[in-house]
């Protein structure tokens, strides 16, 4: 197109419009709708008979809509007027009394509360699944060992069953955080109108009650610029996304042959175009992959948002189609990382054997030193010339001599075989430590908090 050259008016129209991604708003919608036509009939601001017309054509169109066969109009912009627009068609002028006290300014942020509270509840429960999911892998291998690491190098023996119940602590709070976001969305913006409230005798707590809001908005002005729950379903997914990224990340390390931990079933696996013998964690990279998306989600609307006046400015139509791909995108990704956990197999003789390499046990020997009455710091440098001597000699800390020990230091005597990894983990016997005692009492607090959630 020559840089002087007008859009065509098909062309200026479509970039307005937003039907094809808002339409999925309709049955919050017409809900709004069905319930600001009532309130009018009830406050006799219209008669009885055109809300029950009103009611009766946006049912018919609710139908139409989930059926297939409503006749989309491009060029009537958004849902909201999709819709009104038929209810035209169907009833005639008695449509033109639904707007009655209300804007479009509204409407579209009760039908975003409306599917925000919908995503959220949707959203928990799914949590809960992969939550379920780590819970029952951790209770059917709660005696398996494995190093824990830092840096990425092999630091503490735990059980596995322990390193399972990080995640789901994590997204016990990311729970926490979505019902914190419920409880803020849980506001009716209805009856606002464009900014100013409306100059109708309204009845703003049946419309909540209605609808199931908790209660009305207190500001107008700000009830139809408002988009915080949006962003901060959105913050609240980003920080989930990067915990389940977390156990992605794990999920493809384990997986791999120089680690061995796990096998991952084959549907969440994908071959190679040129190598057969692969076995790419193809579903859990995606999963490591979206989190990106979902991140970006998040900066697009707080940027749309931080330099707009009050109230609203059509700038506020671009709050959806980021939020809409942040809810499939976390979801979808909850599912698929549920299942995978729940179908994949532990390999136990390979995570032991990963510990049992290593020197892992070094900060019990100097516990153990500790014991003797050696300083802590003492002690620490002791094991540190140990680690390093048995290296450079290929051996183990269970392959050393005891004269081999007390070249370091004389405390060490034959008990010094009795430090173990079992030892090791039993000797974290605290509050939150990798203990069996403790992780027995983890699983069953953990099994409490599902069956609270599942009950509440």
């Amino acid at each position: 197109m020559e840089p002087d050259k007008a859009m065509s008016p098909s062309s200026a129209s479509s970039y307005t419009s937003s039907i094809h991604y808002d339409r999925r708003l309709y049955q919050q919608d017409i809900a709004g709708s069905i319930a600001h036509a009532r309130m009018l009939a009830r406050q006799s601001i219209i008669s009885k008979g055109d809300a029950q017309t009103i009611v009766r054509g946006l049912k018919a169109i609710e139908k139409e809509i989930s059926n297939g066969t409503f006749p989309w109009k491009p060029e009537l912009e958004d849902i909201h007027m999709n819709i009104e627009a038929r209810l035209f068609e169907k009833i005639g002028d008695t449509a033109g009394r639904l707007h009655t006290a209300r804007s479009r300014n509204d409407q579209v942020t009760v039908d975003t509360r409306l599917y925000a509270k919908e995503a959220i509840h949707d959203t928990v429960a799914r949590v809960s699944n992969l939550q379920r999911a780590l819970l029952d892998l951790a209770q059917a291998n709660k005696d398996v060992l494995l190093p824990g690491y830092t840096h990425m190098q092999r630091a503490q023996p735990v059980l596995l069953a322990h390193h399972l119940l990080a995640y789901f602590h994590m997204l016990q709070r990311d729970k926490e955080r979505f019902q914190e976001c419920y409880r803020r969305a849980d506001v009716l913006p209805l009856g606002s109108g464009a900014l100013a409230g409306v100059p109708y005798p309204i009845d703003r707590e049946f419309l909540a009650k209605e609808l199931g809001f908790a209660r009305a908005s207190d500001n107008s002005m700000d009830a139809v610029s408002d988009r915080d729950y949006l962003v901060e379903y959105m913050a609240d997914a980003a920080l989930c996304m990067a915990h389940v990224s977390r156990l992605a990340e794990e999920l493809v390390l384990w997986s791999s042959q120089e680690f061995d931990f796990i096998r991952l079933d084959d549907q969440y696996t994908t071959g190679s175009s040129i190598m057969p013998q692969k076995r790419n964690p193809d579903f859990a990279e995606l999963a490591r992959g979206k989190t990106g998306r979902v991140y970006g989600n998040l900066m697009g609307l707080l940027t749309v948002l931080k330099g707009l006046p009050l109230t609203y400015n059509r700038d506020l139509q671009e709050d959806k189609e980021g939020f809409f791909d942040t809810v499939d995108t976390l979801q979808s990704t909850l599912e698929v990382m549920a299942s995978m956990v729940g179908t994949m197999r532990v390999n136990p003789k390979r995570m032991r054997q990963a510990a049992e390499e290593s020197y892992i046990l070094a900060t019990d020997l100097a516990d153990y030193l500790v014991a003797k009455g050696v300083p802590f710091r003492e002690a620490h440098g002791i094991v540190a010339r140990l680690s390093v001597y048995a290296a450079d000699q290929g051996k183990l800390f269970k392959e050393l001599t005891l004269d081999e020990y007390r070249r370091f230091s004389l405390h060490f005597g034959q008990d010094v075989y009795q430090v173990t990894l079992e030892s090791s983990v039993a000797a974290r016997d605290v509050p939150g430590g990798t203990a069996p005692s403790q992780v027995e009492q983890a699983l069953a607090q953990a099994r409490g908090l599902l069956a609270k959630a599942d009950t509440g």
